[in-house]
């Protein structure tokens, strides 16, 4: 079952740079009601995953969830699963999420490397910007995405990545986890709200009983702390509709 506590939250994704950015981001959101747990990306990795997942939980509480999401992992030969999970266990890292694009080789071997180490795994099929699909103009087969989400449900994870401002691809995803796992049994995540055009009601209607909006730049894109917060509380009330 997912690592979040509550069947429909916000995680905040906290794709900043500069330590300074994080901070405010942190402070803004400390004690707002609905914030299901953290995102936390490449760009702060780069600068020291460890120390981010720390500050964190000095505001937060120290069982706090805390996801990673090097946008995206899961895409290189088998073996540099083991040391990527390793890394993540030892920086305070709950889940990663992984897009497996490399192959079902690639994913079977991230997949078990990271719940060998007891993190939570998220995996995702398809984005949320255009032309990514065969279909659409991109490299990436439309068969791929449901290869990817059932391998990840015979592997065991229950958590998945569905975009957001393509809601048919919410209602699928969905579809395969209830026909695998039961309306209670996973857990879908979803991206591409706001700036990149999903809709919070929209994907609410499809999305089922447990789902999570991630939520990045109508948040820590916001001026001031109080903007920030603001914005934090607003789309929270949102998910509790």
């Amino acid at each position: 079952m997912s690592i979040i506590n509550g069947n429909k939250t916000v995680i905040v994704a906290a794709d900043v740079e500069g330590v300074g950015k994080y901070q405010n981001l942190l402070t803004a959101t400390k004690d707002v009601k609905g914030i299901g747990a953290f995102k936390l990306g490449i760009l702060l990795g780069l600068e020291g995953i460890r120390i981010a997942t720390i500050e964190l939980r000095q505001k937060f509480g120290a069982d706090f969830p805390v996801i990673y999401d090097h946008q995206k992992a899961g895409n290189d030969i088998p073996e540099m699963g083991g040391p990527f999970a390793r890394k993540l266990k030892n920086a305070g890292v709950n889940a990663a999420i992984i897009f497996p694009f490399a192959g079902p080789t690639t994913q079977r071997e991230w997949t078990k490397a990271l719940q060998g180490e007891g993190l939570a795994v998220l995996t995702g099929g398809i984005m949320t910007h255009p032309t990514f699909l065969e279909s659409e103009g991109g490299y990436i087969s439309d068969e791929a995405p449901e290869k990817i989400i059932k391998l990840a449900i015979e592997l065991g994870v229950t958590d998945f990545i569905a975009p957001g401002n393509k809601v048919p691809w919410v209602e699928k995803i969905r579809a395969w986890g209830e026909e695998a796992l039961g309306a209670d049994g996973f857990t879908i995540n979803a991206p591409g709200f706001i700036k990149q055009g999903g809709v919070l009601s929209d994907c609410a209607k499809v999305a089922g009983k447990r789902w999570n909006a991630i939520i990045g730049t109508a948040i820590y894109g916001k001026s001031t702390v109080e903007e920030m917060r603001q914005a934090a509380v607003d789309l929270t009330a949102n998910m509790a509709v």
